[in-house]
Formats: C-alpha cells, sequence, structure tokens
C-alpha cells in the first residue's frame, strides 16, 4: 500500500522563510529596540536599560521568549558586565512570568552562538527561553516532524504582560 500524502498547511511559516535571508530589512531585534513605541506590534515585554525581552514570533513551543541586549553584537564572551548581568536577570524574570502566566514544568534555556550551533540571526547574541511540559513531545513532534502551538501569539502575549506587571516587571516596575 502506498503512503498517503501528508500536508499540514502552515501558511504563516512563509513569512519565517522569506525573512531568513531578508538583508533590507537589517536584524529584527534591532529594529525592535529602536522603535519602543511597537512593542505590542513586536510583542516585546518589557526592557531594561541594556537588554529586553520579546516574545518568538517563530516559536518552538507557546510561550517562547527571546532575552536579547540592545547592542548588536555576536560576540557573548564579549558582552559587558552590566549587560551580561541584565540578560542572566531578564533570562530568570522571563522564567517566573511564564511560570506565572501558563504553568510549565520545566524550561530549556540557552544561546546559540553562530549558524553552525542554530542561530537563525548569528549577528546579534540572543538567549532562548523555551517553556515545556511533562509530555510535550507528542506523536505530532515524534512522527510527523510537527509542533503544535495551542495559542495566538496577540492572546499569550496579552497573558504575559499581566504575568509581567504583577510581578513588577515592565512598565509596571
Amino acid at each position: 500500500m502506498a503512503e498517503a500524502n501528508r500536508n499540514l498547511w502552515a501558511p504563516w511559516r512563509m513569512e519565517y522563510i522569506k525573512s531568513i535571508d531578508d538583508v533590507d530589512e537589517g536584524c529584527f531585534l534591532c529594529r525592535y529596540w529602536e522603535s519602543p513605541e511597537k512593542n505590542r506590534e513586536n510583542h516585546v515585554l518589557w526592557r531594561e536599560r541594556h537588554v529586553f525581552v520579546v516574545m518568538n514570533k517563530f516559536p518552538y513551543t507557546n510561550g517562547h521568549l527571546l532575552v536579547a541586549p540592545a547592542e548588536h553584537t555576536a560576540d557573548f564572551g564579549g558582552l559587558d558586565d552590566d549587560v551580561a548581568a541584565e540578560m542572566a536577570t531578564a533570562t530568570r524574570d522571563g522564567v517566573r512570568v511564564l511560570t506565572e502566566a501558563i504553568g510549565p514544568h520545566g524550561f530549556n534555556i540557552g544561546t546559540n552562538l553562530d549558524r553552525c550551533a542554530g542561530a537563525g540571526l548569528p549577528g546579534h547574541v540572543h538567549t532562548h527561553i523555551v517553556p515545556r511540559w511533562n509530555g510535550d513531545t507528542n506523536f505530532m513532534a515524534v512522527v510527523g516532524d510537527v509542533r503544535v502551538i495551542p495559542q495566538s501569539l496577540d492572546a499569550l502575549y496579552e497573558d504575559l504582560l499581566a504575568a509581567a506587571g504583577k510581578l513588577g516587571l515592565g512598565a509596571g516596575k
């Protein structure tokens, strides 16, 4: 018996595919930092003096956040001590916000340095906070090589903003 075609329609992925090598637009993290008036549109949750926390527009799982410095640099080892400390604190606070808002059972936290290590944006260092749940590696990811994101970015953004405010982060700080 011939194997049936397996199609999963994900038209939103085309935006990501087209943006991978979009040199005309420059670095999206720099654009986000330079446009605080567009925080909601860009899903920026909060800003500190040297870093900011933003939702990943193309998440691995629901609630995937990025913590990035304002400075456009790929040199993680060359970050100023104040910036590195602020990134660590913002990462910790990102975990707190996600725990408050969506209650994950665990987290993957990491920084991919350069393309060979999986960095999709190798020119601007950033840390990923990926919430995880017991049993979240289900048949969709294992059999279909597909991830299911159960909530829209906009709806989750509102939940995370509320949790950040409750914890005294961001504008309510």
